[in-house]
C-alpha cells in the first residue's frame, strides 16, 4: 500500500481532547505554545503519514482554539467540534532529563450530533488520555467506541494523567473498560507502574492481552518497546538521538503504529483477522516503524511527528 492509498483509504477517526501545551524549559525565559493533546497527536501524526483522519474534539473562538484550527487544517485533518467549554491548555515543565511534567486547565465534553455523524464511516477508532477518563465527557467517547466496533478496529493509549485522574483504582476499572473495548492498546511503563503498583509493566500488559485485544505495546523510553500477541513478542532497544525533549513521544509511536497496521491491511472490520495473525516479521517491522516515529518526534522540541518522506513505509 502507497501513500496515496492511505489517503485514500476509509477513514481514521480520533475522539479527545484538543489543548495548547505551554512548555516551560527552565534553561530558557518565557514559555513557548505548541498544539496538543493526547488524541491530536495522535491524528496529525497518522495524516502526516498518509491516512484520512479526522478529530472528533472541542475547543473554544479564542486565540488558543484558532491556534489549534489551524494546526489541525494544515495537517489535513479533518475537525467535527462539538461541546462549548473554553479552549484547554497543559502547561509541561521540563526537567533536566527532558522530560515533561504536566499541570492542566482542561475539561472534556462532547455533543451528540459530532459523535454520531462520526460513527458512520468510520474504518479505525483510535481514542485514550483525558477523553476516556475525565467525566462527563468520558461516557460519550465510551459510548462513541461501542458504536464502532462492530464495524470499525479500535486503539486506545491510556496516557494516564495522575493529576486529572488521581483514583487510581477507579482509573483503573475505566482503563479496563476502554481495553476490553478495544483490538489495540499500547501504554507507557509509567502508565502501568501507577495503575498496578503490585505488578511488572510486562504481566500488566499481558493480563490485558487477556482482556480481548490483538495487539498490545509496552513503551518504555529509552529502553525501547514491547509488543505483545497471542502468537509472540517482540522487544526492541530506543533508537539512539540527542533529545530535544519527550512531548508527543508515545503519541507518535500511536501513529505510527497505526500507520503500520493500515499499510498491512489490519485495520476495520475485514482486516480484523489479519490482525490477529500477524507473524512475528511484521510485528517487528511494526515496532521499529513505530520506534522510528517516536525517536523523531524526541529529536525536535514539541509534539511534531514526522512525515511520510521521513518515516517512509513499513516494507
Amino acid at each position: 500500500m502507497n501513500h496515496r492509498e492511505l489517503r485514500d483509504s476509509p477513514v481514521l477517526t480520533v475522539i479527545g481532547e484538543a489543548l495548547v501545551d505551554i512548555i516551560r524549559d527552565p534553561r530558557q525565559p518565557g514559555s513557548q505554545a505548541h498544539p496538543g493533546g493526547s488524541p491530536l497527536n495522535v491524528a496529525v501524526g497518522a495524516a502526516r503519514l498518509g491516512l484520512g483522519t479526522r478529530l472528533v474534539t472541542h475547543y473554544a473562538d479564542d486565540l488558543h482554539g484558532r491556534m489549534l484550527e489551524e494546526h489541525l487544517k494544515s495537517n489535513g485533518v479533518a475537525v467535527l467540534k462539538g461541546g462549548t467549554a473554553p479552549t484547554s491548555t497543559a502547561t509541561a515543565t521540563l526537567g533536566l532529563d527532558r522530560a515533561a511534567t504536566y499541570v492542566f486547565d482542561i475539561s472534556w465534553d462532547i455533543e451528540g450530533a459530532s459523535i454520531t455523524a462520526a460513527a458512520r464511516d468510520s474504518t479505525h477508532v483510535h481514542t485514550g488520555s483525558i477523553a476516556a477518563m475525565l467525566a462527563p465527557g468520558d461516557r460519550s467517547t465510551l459510548a462513541f467506541v461501542e458504536a464502532t466496533r462492530e464495524r470499525a478496529t479500535i486503539s486506545y493509549d491510556p496516557n494516564c494523567r495522575p493529576a486529572i485522574s488521581p483514583d487510581a483504582d477507579s482509573a483503573r476499572a475505566q482503563v479496563e473498560r476502554f481495553v476490553a473495548a478495544s483490538d489495540i492498546v499500547k501504554a507507557s511503563d509509567e502508565d502501568l507502574l501507577w495503575l498496578y503498583p503490585d505488578s511488572t509493566p510486562e504481566r500488566a500488559l499481558a493480563a490485558w492481552l487477556q482482556l480481548g485485544p490483538a495487539l498490545v505495546a509496552l513503551t518504555r523510553g529509552a529502553a525501547g518497546p514491547v509488543l505483545l500477541t497471542r502468537q509472540g513478542r517482540v522487544e526492541m532497544a530506543a533508537e539512539s538521538v540527542t533529545v530535544a525533549d519527550t512531548v508527543g513521544a508515545g503519541d507518535s509511536f500511536m501513529s505510527g503504529l497505526i500507520s503500520g497496521l493500515a499499510q498491512l491491511g489490519a485495520l476495520g472490520r475485514g482486516g480484523r483477522q489479519r490482525l490477529h495473525s500477524l507473524t512475528l516479521d511484521e510485528l517487528k517491522a511494526l515496532s521499529a516503524y513505530a520506534n522510528s516515529a517516536a525517536a523523531i518526534t524526541c529529536s525536535r522540541p514539541g509534539a511534531n511527528p514526522p512525515d511520510s518522506a521521513e518515516l517512509g513505509l513499513l516494507f
